[in-house]
């Protein structure tokens, strides 16, 4: 697995990287400590799983920052870490585009736990936020979330039958990669298992030949 750490303090990236190295032993962290490094080392560092992106770095404000990184990166998982607490700005951080707002005062259990929803698929809103008067944002059941390019790429190995570890070898990642990827595909999806996973491809057209 690969994920993009952007903040512009060294401190706070060494203290999460022990983190993120719970999400997959073998993980990959790509830094850089301002957006215009956060986009330069995104064009680099080829396919990425996740990027965390602080909420004020120099470069842009932050809600540019992600409007821009998501119309740059649309198929990439983005949260933002950020010292910021205000349900204002954890409002117009998700409307821009974010998959989950994590707040730096969150103890490394909490940080994880939000980590593994988004790439699950879902949306982590910190409980401030839930408990926020009209704080909470309700999913529209008629529009499912799309699957990123790789799970897509995922998606059609399973078709072809490869087991875990033929998907890693094929597409370069780890096995434990792999395992987070069919999770978020079987929520998005809303399936149980690999068959019903492959029927739902099927029917979606991405046969082991398309």
């Amino acid at each position: 697995m690969k994920v993009l750490l952007a903040d512009d303090h060294p401190l706070f990236r060494e203290g999460v990287k022990p983190v993120l190295h719970k999400l997959d032993p073998q993980l990959q962290i790509i830094e850089a400590i301002d957006y215009p490094s956060a986009f330069s080392a995104m064009h680099q560092a080829g396919e990425v799983d996740l990027a965390l992106i602080d909420l004020t770095m120099p470069g842009m404000s932050g809600v540019e920052g992600v409007i821009r990184f998501r119309a740059a990166f649309p198929d990439i998982p983005l949260v933002v870490l950020s010292a910021s607490e205000q349900a204002e700005d954890i409002h117009r951080l998700l409307a821009a585009g974010a998959l989950g707002y994590i707040t730096k005062s969150s103890p490394s259990e909490v940080i994880l736990g939000a980590l593994r929803l988004v790439l699950a698929g879902g949306v982590y809103l910190p409980l401030s936020l839930l408990n926020h008067p009209n704080g909470g944002i309700e999913p529209d059941p008629s529009r499912p979330a799309p699957l990123t390019s790789r799970q897509v790429q995922v998606l059609r190995e399973l078709v072809k039958g490869q087991s875990n570890k033929q998907i890693a070898t094929a597409l370069h990642v780890t096995e434990g990669t792999v395992k987070i990827h069919l999770a978020a595909i079987f929520r998005i999806l809303k399936v149980n298992n690999r068959t019903e996973a492959v029927l739902v491809a099927q029917k979606m057209g991405l046969n082991e030949t398309a």
